[in-house]
């Protein structure tokens, strides 16, 4: 084999690492909320999170344009593919260590962090600021606060049409419109998350020479993108579903409803309309923070959401930071 094609390989294959610890680093953003009101047993969330994801990954190819052909600029060549093989590494190895404190962060950000980290000192490389700042880092503060603001609207419009209603039958109704908005959110997801993967993928695809057009997204990128985002999905990170559905707040049907409806809108208006790649844990957390803070300010664990915010302002500098690291040394190897 020619050193493109096994370097072209090597990521293609962590970027398969990154999507899968992706599905279970964020499995929590579809399924916390369903799982913790008892609207769905954890496997049976888990497995219908999966599908919704391998789903979504196919409505996802304007998030994977972004990331493929507006974040970086990179030479074809195989000291390119070193690049974005130090920038996934970069992105796993965050995942990883916020996974195990049960935090949860971005991966989208990681992933995007990482690409900056390792770009920044590659030979002929270019990181495209001006595209940074408007589909990467204006999203991630606006996400979060329309997430939290739709999520209080919401759990209010929710409160006041359902005021005289029995809690016992609206909690059992709730449970049944959660399967439906935890299936949402899932599909929001795939169409966020492995579009991500898959946006990598083309990249290395075309710096390797092995692709005309880094916006063409091939079928089998689809596929298996999807399908690797699933399978982690289903292997569950239940760290992190832990976090956001119990230590935050304590969610019941109605709040879970709404938190979900919310975010996967956001999700779907970004994907669909905007085609940026937003975080979908940025947008589900706020959006639980907001239901929870119609009960009263002090109904959200805020010492838990503290850590979460700075674990989401932490992502990108630290992935990249890794990045960079991982490129120094990996960079003979793509020489």
């Amino acid at each position: 084999m020619s050193p493109e094609l096994i370097a072209v390989i090597a990521v293609i294959v962590v970027a398969m690492v990154f999507d899968y610890t992706n599905g279970f680093h964020d499995a929590a953003n579809a399924i916390a909320t369903s799982v913790s009101t008892r609207a769905l047993t954890p496997r049976v969330a888990l497995a219908m999170a999966a599908v919704g994801n391998f789903v979504g990954a196919h409505f996802g190819a304007g998030v994977a344009k972004t990331v493929g052909d507006g974040l970086v600029h990179l030479p074809t060549g195989v000291e390119s593919l070193g690049v974005l093989f130090a920038a996934v590494i970069g992105a796993i190895t965050w995942n990883l260590i916020t996974w195990y404190f049960g935090l949860p962060s971005s991966s989208s950000h990681a992933l995007f962090g990482g690409l900056v980290g390792a770009t920044l000192f590659a030979a002929g490389g270019s990181v495209q600021w001006g595209n940074i700042v408007e589909k990467v880092l204006i999203p991630m503060v606006l996400s979060p606060l329309v997430g939290a603001a739709l999520g209080f609207v919401v759990m209010i419009a929710l409160l006041w049409l359902f005021r005289k209603g029995q809690p016992g039958k609206l909690n059992r109704g709730f449970r049944w419109a959660q399967t439906a908005s935890a299936a949402a959110m899932s599909v929001g997801h795939g169409m966020q998350d492995a579009a991500k993967t898959m946006g990598i993928v083309v990249l290395a695809l075309y710096t390797g020479g092995f692709a005309d057009d880094k916006t063409h997204i091939p079928e089998w990128v689809f596929w298996t993108s999807a399908a690797m985002l699933a399978a982690g999905t289903y292997a569950g990170g239940w760290r992190i579903i832990r976090t956001l559905g119990r230590k935050i707040i304590d969610l019941r049907p109605p709040e879970g409803f709404a938190a979900e409806a919310v975010a996967s809108s956001v999700l779907y208006f970004n994907a669909l309309v905007l085609h940026a790649p937003i975080s979908t844990t940025h947008t589900i957390t706020s959006a639980i923070m907001g239901v929870g803070a119609t009960k009263r300010l002090s109904a959200v664990r805020w010492n838990v959401a503290g850590n979460i915010v700075i674990a989401w302002v932490t992502t990108f500098p630290a992935a990249a930071l890794i990045a960079c690291l991982t490129y120094f040394v990996v960079a003979p190897l793509f020489g």
